[in-house]
């Protein structure tokens, strides 16, 4: 597990990431999320919801890895969306991730 696994398993102990779509999208209308990472094999209603979400709130979209590592990383089976909710946080996560922005 690389660094950007390790970091998301951080951030779930410090309750500044929330996994799932549900909480996700809560932290999105809630105006608390600053970056959202999606899985690259959610599905496309998932992949469009969140896109648009992102565009409207003028949130940064990290799109990597799968729903199994994400869920891996937080301890969970899969994980599409996580919605991350501290700026320092999320730009660590960028610089630790090779993903697509």
């Amino acid at each position: 597990m690389n660094n950007f696994y390790s970091f998301l398993g951080i951030g779930q102990k410090a309750s500044i990431i929330k996994a799932g779509e549900f909480k996700a999208e809560e932290a999105i209308k809630f105006k608390r999320s600053v970056l959202i990472i999606l899985a690259e094999d959610a599905s496309d209603n998932t992949k469009k919801k969140f896109t648009n979400l992102s565009e409207k709130n003028n949130i940064e979209l990290l799109i990597c890895g799968n729903k199994e590592n994400l869920g891996n990383a937080l301890g969970k089976n899969y994980i599409s969306v996580i919605a991350v909710c501290d700026k320092k946080f999320s730009d660590t996560l960028k610089k630790r991730s090779k993903c697509i922005t």
